[in-house]
């Protein structure tokens, strides 16, 4: 693997991740990182709507006009985000988790992450880096709902993707956690490590 693509697929995940450099996609990280297991599918989500757009959309770059390259877009990524929201319609074990996440996997055709990959990277690159841009996009994305997810669910029900953890130490769960400011306030914690890390992000 040459070192662009290297780069290509690591810096969404960490140096650049969508969520905590660039600060895209911070309304449904707050909003479906209750459980572990809606912050799963969400993040599964993403990115096949990510990577699978993005790969779509530079096959047909050379024959987009650009006046209309927005519709587009969103009609290819809506097309995404129906097919993903119908599969998970399907299946009786994730029927309930999509009901959970109610609205918020439709938004994903709202998500800055997905529209700002597709014009940043897919409009001006080959089909294979595309779709390795909007999966690792996707990736760091999820990597953060997960982390928050983590916390939220352990510190505030005591359990990990429903599975009691904490009742035999007579945790006692704290509502407080499940509450969105809690959430923010976990990003914010992620935030400040990675910058601490990283002292290039650090502003001068």
């Amino acid at each position: 693997m040459d070192a662009k693509l290297k780069e290509t697929i690591l810096n969404p995940i960490f140096k650049g991740n969508p969520i905590t450099v660039l600060v895209l996609g911070i309304c449904s990280s707050l909003a479906v990182t209750v459980t572990l297991k809606g912050a799963l599918v969400m993040a599964l989500s993403v990115i096949v709507v990510t990577g699978v757009s993005s790969l779509i959309l530079s096959l047909l770059r050379n024959t987009i006009p650009g006046r209309v390259r927005i519709i587009v877009q969103l009609v290819v990524v809506a097309m995404m985000v129906i097919l993903v929201d119908q599969v998970l319609k399907s299946f009786e074990a994730t029927y309930a988790i999509d009901k959970q996440l109610s609205v918020y996997i439709g938004l994903i055709i709202t998500n800055c992450i997905v529209m700002g990959r597709i014009e940043a990277f897919a409009l001006g690159n080959k089909p294979w880096p595309s779709f390795l841009d909007g999966v690792a996009n996707g990736a760091g994305y999820g990597l953060i709902l997960l982390i928050v997810a983590f916390f939220r669910e352990l510190l505030g029900s005591g359990t990990l993707f429903g599975y009691d953890v904490l009742g035999w130490m007579g945790y006692v769960p704290n509502n407080l956690v499940i509450l969105p400011p809690m959430a923010l306030i976990l990003l914010g914690c992620i935030v400040w490590v990675q910058r601490s890390i990283q002292k290039d992000l650090q502003e001068k």
